[in-house]
C-alpha cells in the first residue's frame, strides 16, 4: 500500500511539473498569448497604415486636387499667373 501511495505521488508530480513547465503548459501559453497580443496591435497599426494609403490612392486616381497640391508641396510647382514669394527666417547669431 506503501508503494502505492509513493507511486501515485511521483505520477502526480509528473503530471504537474507537465501542466506549470513542460511543453504545451501553462508558461508556454501564456507567452504564446503575450505573443499573439502583441502581434495583434502591429496588425492592427498596418491596418490603418493600409487605409490611409488606399484612400490616398483613390484620392490621386480621382481626384485632380490631390495631384494640384501634391505637385505644389512636393514639387515646388506653381501655377500660371500666379506669384512665388519666398520668406527666408534670419539666422540667429
Amino acid at each position: 500500500m506503501r508503494w502505492l501511495m509513493i507511486g501515485l505521488l511521483l505520477l502526480l508530480l509528473f503530471f504537474q511539473y507537465q501542466l506549470w513547465l513542460g511543453e504545451g503548459g501553462l508558461a508556454k501559453k501564456l507567452t504564446l498569448e503575450r505573443e499573439v497580443a502583441e502581434q495583434e496591435a502591429q496588425n492592427e497599426t498596418l491596418r490603418q497604415r493600409n487605409q490611409t494609403l488606399v484612400s490616398e490612392v483613390v484620392d490621386l486616381k480621382e481626384g485632380v486636387e490631390s495631384i494640384e497640391e501634391r505637385a505644389r508641396t512636393d514639387l515646388g510647382m506653381i501655377k500660371e499667373g500666379e506669384t512665388f514669394f519666398m520668406v527666408v527666417e534670419p539666422e540667429d547669431q
